[in-house]
């Protein structure tokens, strides 16, 4: 409150020694004290609202101020007996700056960093702003992605996902915490890719609370796209028409495909749910239950696919041991 005090009086003080030299002391203090208020309270808006409001506040107080100058001549000339009226500007710059300062924070309340950045780097970077999710970055293979040049562009990084990471790598819990710093690591790894431009903005909302429901907002407010994990969060974007890159559908895609009727070789490493069953897994995770193998655990058969199944969580591969494929096709081939 004192620094505040001192912030005025500065001004008035400044206005009085002004107006002192052309023997308008009064008029001085009056110039002094509005420019004082005025800047007491720009700083209490910039307190109370983001980068973007207060971006367009300055520049629309700007245009305000020098529309008000253009305005002040043109009636100087009419009205003669203005020339020397000191209040007449003051109520032009008042008005019109005051004018401006609202439009311009009322128009740039949507503006972040990440417009600035758009509006310099062209439609191009515009269209491929991509919004990463605490899960992708924990997961890691987003790296992978981008080092082998499949991903480039700008990653938006909102300071909402950089604290909850942050959080989560001072966990007390020893798991937690290993993930929180992996995750770090991970976008210090991405940060340092040329094909990569990471940009981290303060845009936050404050009346919604959920993390999944600040990123959702944030894409539709970017027109961007949000990198996740998440199935959940992936629903919920889709729902409202934002585009969503997920990281296990891409994996997924990439598996081979398995057609019914071919052989494959595997290695059972337990029991299945249902009696006899063996449960064998691929290289890239896809799980393999075969048909009376339980007694072939720890052991390499060959198998007989018969079936693929595609669930949201990944795929798995319905097989029979091929002796026992070979001999059913047989009996229904003499029949």
């Amino acid at each position: 409150m004192i620094s505040k005090i001192i912030f005025l009086c500065v001004f008035i003080v400044g206005g009085y020694l002004i107006g002192m030299k052309e023997g308008l002391q009064y008029q001085g203090i009056i110039y002094g004290t509005g420019i004082g208020v005025l800047g007491l309270i720009l700083e209490f808006l910039l307190s109370k609202i983001g980068f973007g409001a207060m971006f367009g506040g300055l520049i629309g107080l700007s245009l305000g101020l020098i529309f008000a100058r253009l305005i002040y001549y043109p009636i100087r000339t009419i009205f003669s007996s203005l020339d020397n009226s000191i209040y007449t500007p003051l109520i032009l710059n008042t008005l019109l700056g005051y004018t401006g300062l609202l439009v311009g924070l009322a128009k740039g309340r949507g503006l972040v960093l990440a417009d600035i950045f758009k509006a310099f780097k062209g439609k191009a970077a515009e269209e491929n702003l991509k919004i990463i999710d605490t899960s992708v970055i924990i997961d890691g293979r987003i790296a992978d992605i981008c080092d082998s040049g499949f991903i480039e562009g700008a990653f938006i990084l909102p300071q909402f996902i950089l604290q909850e990471l942050q959080h989560i790598a001072d966990s007390t819990d020893t798991l937690k915490r290993a993930r929180g710093r992996r995750g770090l690591d991970i976008l210090h790894k991405i940060q340092k890719m040329s094909n990569i431009t990471v940009k981290i903005v303060d845009e936050d909302f404050p009346k919604i609370k959920e993390v999944d429901a600040k990123l959702v907002a944030l894409a539709k407010m970017l027109s961007g796209k949000i990198i996740t994990n998440d199935f959940n969060l992936n629903k919920v974007a889709e729902l409202q028409g934002v585009a969503v890159l997920n990281i296990n559908e891409l994996a997924n895609s990439l598996k081979p495909v398995v057609l019914p009727g071919e052989t494959m070789n595997v290695f059972i490493i337990k029991e299945g749910k249902e009696l006899s069953q063996g449960v064998a897994y691929l290289e890239d995770g896809t799980m393999v239950v075969v048909d009376n193998a339980k007694k072939f655990i720890n052991k390499n058969i060959d198998v007989t696919v018969t079936s693929v199944l595609q669930t949201t969580s990944g795929r798995m591969i319905f097989t029979k041991l091929k002796e026992d494929f070979d001999r059913e096709e047989l009996r229904m081939a003499k029949h």
